[in-house]
């Protein structure tokens, strides 16, 4: 009977990451058969941490977070968890040897999320680092097995290749984010007065991540490089759209890829990666 209630547990996770994110559950598909739980059950826990921060309002998200946190080093210690989304998430930590320091980390920037509106460049380091690179760190893991040694290798190029999506993410929320949130994740930026030159500044720090998390992409093993790539392209295809648009526009509205293109994407990324040629 347990193996009931683990498949409806990575289940949870499964569903969590289709209804929050088209984009990664379309990479997703494209990993290894024997990855695509674990990332699933990642994803979960990340997006059940952040849904806490930005959106239970109402409620003491002090307390929760806490509760959540007490709940997922339970499940990591014990190997057992009544939430199904720890559960699946304790399985790949245990089984991955995914490190407790990126756990925690990580919900240190989720807690940064509760008491900071905006950010000095040393905090939005601190944040970037854990919201987006230890994430990086933790599907690593996964895509290489739990090969210590190779770990350490790509290590900085998964922490950039996550540090170039969070950012993006944060240039594509502007507006909700600042408007629903009362948040200014960019050090130093008057959204006011948002000029052109600061967002040339801001776009110019993303390529330098891109740039070096595609290297990372390149090393790989090819089993987990097709799923992870057609995450970048996707990525890469939304900021150049967004270096497309003004100032205005980024502030008035949350920038989209359509279906149809994402879909267009999938399939260019799938003849380049079919030929050897990332």
């Amino acid at each position: 009977m347990m193996d009931l209630y683990e498949n409806v547990s990575i289940r949870c996770s499964r569903l969590t990451t289709k209804a929050y994110s088209t984009s990664f559950s379309l990479g997703i598909r494209f990993l290894a058969k024997d990855m695509r739980d674990p990332i699933y059950s990642v994803y979960g826990f990340v997006r059940f941490a952040d849904e806490i921060v930005d959106t239970f309002h109402g409620f003491d998200k002090g307390i929760l977070l806490e509760k959540f946190k007490e709940d997922t080093c339970h499940a990591i210690d014990n190997g057992i968890s009544l939430n199904p989304i720890l559960q699946s998430f304790q399985k790949a930590v245990n089984k991955y040897g995914i490190d407790r320091e990126c756990i925690e980390t990580f919900l240190e920037s989720m807690r940064m999320d509760l008491f900071q509106s905006e950010y000095t460049p040393e905090e939005y380091e601190k944040y970037i680092l854990g919201s987006a690179e230890v994430v990086g760190l933790m599907c690593l893991r996964v895509f290489l097995r739990g090969d210590a040694e190779k770990y350490e290798t790509l290590k900085p190029f998964a922490m950039k290749l996550g540090s170039a999506f969070q950012k993006i993410n944060f240039l594509r929320d502007l507006h909700a984010d600042y408007k629903n949130l009362g948040r200014t994740y960019f050090p130093g930026v008057d959204l006011n007065a948002f000029s052109e030159d600061v967002k040339k500044e801001i776009e110019a720090d993303i390529e330098k991540d891109f740039q070096m998390g595609y290297e990372g992409i390149k090393q790989l093993p090819k089993d987990a490089r097709f799923g992870v790539f057609v995450a970048y392209v996707y990525y890469y295809k939304l900021f150049r759209k967004i270096k497309n648009q003004h100032t205005h526009d980024i502030l008035s509205r949350r920038v989209r890829i359509s279906d149809r293109r994402k879909f267009a994407l999938l399939f260019g990324s799938y003849v380049r990666h079919s030929f050897n040629l990332l």
